[in-house]
């Protein structure tokens, strides 16, 4: 029951995601005017909204226009849900629950975004800092200690992508410097390394595969962002387990 209620508040807020995904590149408000079809602009109704469920009774299309819909919508919707009950089986009803749900969300609509735009909004950076820097910060003052790591994490993370983008002229977007220095005050100076090194070796291999199923062009731009989400996520999940397999065979 409660993995369905975690499930099922995932769903929820996943439909809220695809709004954020949608309207945030085009610098429009995420609240207002309430949720409407994008061709015909007609406001969807509470039935209309019900995540999955309305997608599949109305085979994939506006009841009101016919234009077909995206599968981005359930795709997200059921992306975050299943996170969510990931996040719930490692961590319970937690404050670490909340923290990295929280994180995880905002992660899927910056590789939505990135993705289709290839562009990572400040102002998602600036929520990922910000709750890293209340759930960081709260943690620290309750037992008194200063948050090194999580410091050296921002400066390393953001510093070696500022490099990258300043030796290449601008092939590492400014997002993706924001993300990692962001990121790096979340997990810190070890895990955000390891960030660093799965996104660039997960971004090799997607990169090639791309190409060789001749999806992308050598010369076409290939966003990071994406790369850097996939990488969080399993460190999210994994990152201890992983640190310590490592200096275990060193």
């Amino acid at each position: 029951m409660n993995y369905l209620l975690i499930f099922t508040i995932g769903l929820v807020i996943g439909s809220f995601l695809n709004v954020c995904i949608y309207r945030i590149p085009e610098e429009k408000s995420i609240v207002f005017p309430p949720s409407h079809c994008t061709q015909c602009k007609t406001s969807l109704k509470a039935i209309d909204l019900i995540p999955i469920i309305s997608f599949i009774i109305y085979r994939g299309r506006c009841r009101y226009c016919g234009e077909k819909i995206s599968l981005q919508y359930p795709i997200v919707e059921s992306m975050n849900g299943l996170m969510y009950v990931l996040l719930f089986m490692k961590f319970g009803f937690s404050i670490e629950f909340l923290q990295y749900a929280l994180l995880i969300s905002g992660l899927i609509v910056i590789f939505m975004i990135d993705y289709y735009h290839q562009i990572i909004p400040d102002g998602l950076n600036i929520f990922i800092f910000v709750l890293a820097m209340i759930f960081i910060g709260s943690k620290n003052l309750a037992t008194h200690s200063f948050p090194l790591s999580n410091f050296l994490g921002l400066l390393v993370a953001g510093g070696f992508f500022l490099l990258i983008a300043v030796l290449t002229n601008g092939a590492m977007g400014g997002g993706d410097i924001k993300l990692m220095a962001a990121l790096g005050f979340w997990f810190g100076l070890m895990e955000v390394i390891l960030i660093i090194f799965l996104s660039f070796i997960i971004g090799g291999i997607l990169s090639s595969m791309l190409v060789l199923l001749r999806m992308k062009g050598r010369k076409d731009y290939i966003p990071f962002g994406p790369f850097i989400v996939i990488a969080t996520t399993i460190v999210t999940f994994f990152g201890k387990e992983l640190l310590q397999w490592y200096l275990s065979i060193i």
